[in-house]
C-alpha cells in the first residue's frame, strides 16, 4: 500500500509520519505543496508543523496550495485522509472537515504527553483501536482548540464523528474536550496529538500511535 505524506513551507513532520508508514508495512510517497499530482497513492497524511508559518490563520493557506485541490477531490472519491496537527487544521480550512482550532484557552504553547479516549473505531484509520479505551500519545499545539457552533457539536455527537476525546485533563480547552473528529463516511479524520511520535517505545511515550496506521491498511480498502 502506498501512502503519500505532503511537505508544505514550514512542515516539521513529514519526516515522522512517513517514518509511521514505514512501520506500520506500507510505503511512504512524498507529496510536494504546488504539484496537482497525487502519485496514484491509496491514502494521504496532511502533517503537522507551521505550514507557510501559521500566517492568516494555521492552515488556511495551504488549505488552497495546489496539492489541496487534488486531496479534497480524491477524499470525494473515498481516499483516506489524514490530517494530524497542523493537518486537522488544513483540512477544517479546506472544508473537509467541520469547525475550526483556535488559540488553546490561555494563549499558552502545549506540550506534554496526553491521554486520549477513543470514541469511534468506525473509521478507515481507528478500524485497530476498540471505542473506550484510552492511547497515550503526545501533544504540541498553539492553537488546538476545536470549536464549532451547537448545531455542529450536536451533530458530530449524535453521529458518531468524534473520534478522540481529551482524557483525564482538556489541555486547550476545546469544546466536548473533542481531539479529533471525522467526516460523514469515515474516510477523513483530523486530529490534533501527534500518534506518529508514539510508534516506539525508544522515542515515544507509548507505540499507540501505531494503530492508526496500521488500520489503514485494511481501511482503504474497506467501507466504514
Amino acid at each position: 500500500m502506498r501512502i503519500g505524506v505532503i511537505t508544505f513551507p514550514g512542515t516539521l513532520d513529514d519526516v515522522d509520519a512517513a517514518r509511521a508508514v514505514r512501520y506500520a508495512g506500507a510505503q511512504p510517497v512524498a507529496l510536494w505543496h504546488a504539484d496537482h499530482d497525487l502519485q496514484g497513492v491509496d491514502a494521504v497524511i496532511v502533517p503537522g508543523g507551521f505550514s507557510y508559518g501559521d500566517y492568516l490563520r494555521a492552515g488556511a493557506i495551504a488549505s488552497i496550495a495546489p496539492i489541496m485541490t487534488e486531496v479534497v477531490a480524491a477524499a470525494g472519491r473515498g481516499t483516506p485522509v489524514l490530517g494530524i496537527c497542523n493537518g486537522f487544521q488544513i483540512l477544517c480550512e479546506a472544508g473537509l472537515l467541520p469547525g475550526a482550532l483556535t488559540r488553546n484557552v490561555g494563549l499558552h504553547f502545549v506540550c506534554r504527553d496526553q491521554r486520549l479516549r477513543v470514541e469511534s473505531s468506525a473509521t478507515a484509520w481507528t478500524g485497530d483501536l476498540t471505542a473506550g479505551e484510552e492511547i497515550l500519545v503526545p501533544l504540541k499545539s498553539g492553537e488546538g482548540r476545536f470549536v464549532a457552533d451547537a448545531a455542529t457539536i450536536d451533530q458530530l455527537e449524535g453521529d458518531g464523528r468524534v473520534v478522540f476525546r481529551y482524557a483525564g485533563v482538556n489541555p486547550n480547552g476545546a469544546m466536548s474536550a473533542i481531539a479529533g473528529i471525522s467526516s460523514a463516511d469515515g474516510r477523513v479524520v483530523g486530529l490534533m496529538p501527534h500518534p506518529e511520535h508514539a510508534i516506539d517505545a525508544l522515542t515515544g511515550p507509548s507505540q499507540d500511535g501505531l494503530a492508526l496506521f496500521t488500520s489503514v491498511l485494511q481501511g482503504a480498502a474497506s467501507p466504514v
